[in-house]
């Protein structure tokens, strides 16, 4: 027997983690304290539109290896759609100027010497600075090894960095900056072709896991919320859940796959980040046109990255905490850069927004800066049958929909050898 695997969390670290255990004929239970399962990676239906939207905006790139296994796993992988090629639109709203970046499919990056296909303003030396960055030292910021200021960085690396790691990229811990960099860029066009859940975040990551588990006996407890965990002899003796108390049996395990807050409060001890940074989307219900871009970077504007599906737009402001703006004003001022940016494709817009959405998440992402990421911990813990997982541990990367993949593949392949 090898007993109980009791994954604590229902986002996409613990269903990760849940998939792998009952693929690999453990017994698991899930325990969420939501209504309903994916944390942040979700789609809803929203009255106030009328239609299904996801929760937040989330850019996965074809590089994205433990991602596109999760999916393959649970029967997910036709929910998304890979863009054949990686281009990616700009804007600068100060000038107006547009712009489409395209890297060539090959590591060696001989987009850089095509005018065409690089910044405009840039030169291809210009592109070197980078190599600093890469080469960085743990406990850095990206100031310290990369020039904060010019047109390339305020075309390219601000918004493709703000957008990876959520915190003014000045401030961000180099070496996750510059892993983010290797994966994608390093890897050439090939690694960084958007991929599309053109029905949803849900359809794709988290309806296809929760069927997963169900079909392999997996139980799926929502509305069971953690209040805490009891200790015993170096273990974790038992859970005390919404539902009631759990008394654990000595081969039985316990993986927390929960925010680092209410991870820090349930294991004595545990060090982990403390500071988080907001991401305001913006949803907007209006048909687009096909030939529309489905993404573009937005320079100097409120907006970040505005993602365009056939009956809606939805836009992503980064790092962000815009309490000093009524939702009313925030939907206003986007549809205004919205209407500007998309004028060309879309006609007929009125200066008033359609029926839109303003979601506010305060705490959406760990601030990865260099203190986070000394506090980031590992999956294992002092405790022999407790492990961690979530995008906020040691992934190695920033908090993103593959980290959090990563991290309850992770937990979950000790722990099973840890029971094996």
């Amino acid at each position: 027997m090898t007993g109980v695997v009791h994954v604590v969390g229902a986002g996409l670290s613990g269903l990760s983690a849940a998939v792998r255990l009952v693929e690999a004929g453990r017994t698991v239970m899930v325990h969420e304290a939501a209504g309903h399962a994916g944390g942040r990676c979700r789609s809803y239906h929203d009255p106030q539109l009328g239609m299904t939207i996801d929760n937040g905006n989330h850019l996965v790139l074809s590089c994205n290896g433990a991602t596109f296994a999760f999916l393959d796993r649970i029967g997910g992988r036709d929910a998304v759609t890979v863009l054949p090629q990686a281009e990616f639109s700009f804007i600068d709203l100060a000038v107006g100027e547009r712009w489409t970046l395209r890297l060539n499919q090959g590591r060696v990056p001989w987009w850089i010497l095509d005018p065409t296909r690089r910044v405009p303003g840039t030169q291809a030396i210009d592109y070197a600075a980078i190599l600093r960055l890469l080469s960085a030292r743990p406990g850095t910021k990206v100031s310290d090894v990369l020039p904060c200021e010019g047109t390339l960085y305020e075309r390219l690396w601000r918004p493709v960095l703000l957008a990876a790691l959520n915190i003014d990229p000045r401030d961000a811990d180099a070496t996750l900056a510059a892993q983010v960099l290797r994966e994608t860029f390093g890897e050439g066009g090939q690694a960084c072709r958007p991929v599309v859940a053109q029905s949803g975040l849900s359809e794709a990551f988290v309806d296809p896991a929760l069927r997963f588990l169900e079909e392999r006996g997996a139980v799926v407890r929502h509305n069971n919320r953690l209040h805490r965990l009891a200790y015993e002899g170096g273990r974790v003796a038992g859970l005390v859940l919404g539902d009631g108390p759990v008394r654990l049996q000595p081969r039985d395990q316990v993986i927390l796959a929960l925010p680092p807050k209410a991870t820090a409060d349930a294991i004595p001890g545990l060090a982990a980040p403390k500071d988080h940074r907001g991401i305001v989307n913006v949803h907007f219900a209006v048909n687009c046109p096909a030939d529309t871009p489905w993404l573009t970077g937005v320079v100097n504007g409120l907006s970040d990255w505005i993602f365009v599906y056939p009956d809606r737009i939805s836009v992503t402001v980064s790092e962000t905490d815009l309490d000093v703006m009524s939702r009313q004003e925030i939907a206003h001022q986007i549809w205004t850069e919205v209407s500007y940016v998309t004028g060309r494709y879309m006609t007929g817009l009125s200066d008033m927004p359609p029926p839109w959405q303003v979601i506010r998440e305060k705490r959406a992402t760990f601030a990865p800066t260099p203190e986070a990421a000394r506090l980031r911990p590992r999956t294992r813990t002092e405790f022999r049958n407790l492990f961690i997982a979530g995008d906020w541990t040691d992934t190695g990367l920033p908090a993103c929909i593959e980290g959090a993949i990563r991290s309850g593949d992770q937990a979950a392949d000790i722990a099973i050898k840890a029971n094996g």
